[in-house]
């Protein structure tokens, strides 16, 4: 069972400036590994990007911001898009992800600092010291490259590398219908004023295939929801959203990039704009709920 978050490239677009948007960037990270989502994915949006918080800068303090603490300085060094990298808030990300668990039996995430003879390589993994490890068969790995770690023991030191996904939230950049069509993709939400209310009533339906299927969710950016970045108007999205598949009531869902459903996750808003890093807080927390 996988959760996605999806957000567009334009997401920092109403920042003042690159502190503000790393500020803003920083809520998302927090919001996506506090509900568990194994994957945040920026999608592009070019007409709504303004100045120089484009996509690449999003994807980049979002990428630093989910590489664990004791891997940063040797994984990313000084870059531009970093300058207020500080004012990041701690992901402190469960064992089960293990970004930063420190216990036997975890999974971590490494760097390879050197290739050795005989299959083996030397690695940081946020111990005292990098350790030396054997490289499993069929697995390779090169300087400078990012691996998975399970440790069973600190006292004294025993590991080994393992050939799986790194542990931890997974940033990647890919176009919205990409991210929509994979084959772990669940139960597809795109989030919008302008979509079905959440109801207590469609909240359970949604837990049961969450919990069966997986979860992908989008959102919009400041000023420029999902219709907006998809080129759709207010009633295509309500007919969208009354769609069920079966009486042909609203329109096909060909007009639609590929959504499940259009779901608004803040029926009663009491504020005229919900910032999207406080959307993925709303959304998330109700869509979290297991039956």
């Amino acid at each position: 069972m996988t959760v996605s978050v999806l957000v567009p490239s334009s997401l920092t677009r109403e920042a003042e400036d690159k502190r503000e948007a790393t500020r803003k960037l920083g809520y998302v990270a927090r919001a996506a590994t506090i509900f568990r989502a194994d994957r945040l994915v920026v999608y592009p949006d070019g007409e709504g990007e303004r100045g120089r918080f484009d996509g690449g800068f999003v994807e980049t303090v979002l990428r630093y911001a989910a590489t664990p603490p004791y891997l940063r300085n040797e994984a990313w060094g000084m870059r531009d898009e970093l300058e207020y990298a500080g004012i990041l808030p701690p992901l402190r990300a469960m064992s089960q992800t293990g970004s930063e668990s420190d216990g036997s039996g975890s999974s971590r995430q490494g760097i390879v600092t050197e290739v050795g003879p005989e299959g083996r390589v030397r690695v940081n993994c946020g111990l005292q010291h990098p350790i030396s490890l054997n490289v499993p068969p069929k697995m390779e790995v090169e300087e400078g490259e990012r691996v998975t770690v399970r440790i069973s023991s600190r006292r004294p030191v025993r590991a080994k590398l393992e050939d799986v996904p790194l542990p931890g939230l997974s940033i990647e950049r890919t176009d919205l219908q990409a991210a929509l069509g994979r084959e772990d993709a669940g139960v597809r939400i795109a989030a919008s004023r302008f979509g079905a209310e959440l109801t207590v009533g469609r909240l359970e339906t949604l837990a049961g295939r969450r919990e069966r299927d997986g979860m992908t969710v989008a959102f919009g950016a400041p000023e420029r929801g999902l219709p907006d970045i998809l080129g759709m108007d207010e009633d295509t999205v309500d007919a969208l959203s009354r769609w069920d598949g079966d009486d042909g009531d609203g329109v096909e869902p060909t007009a639609d990039p590929g959504f499940d459903l259009w779901l608004n996750t803040v029926p009663d808003q009491g504020s005229e704009v919900v910032r999207t890093e406080e959307a993925l807080f709303a959304s998330l927390a109700p869509l979290s709920l297991r039956e």
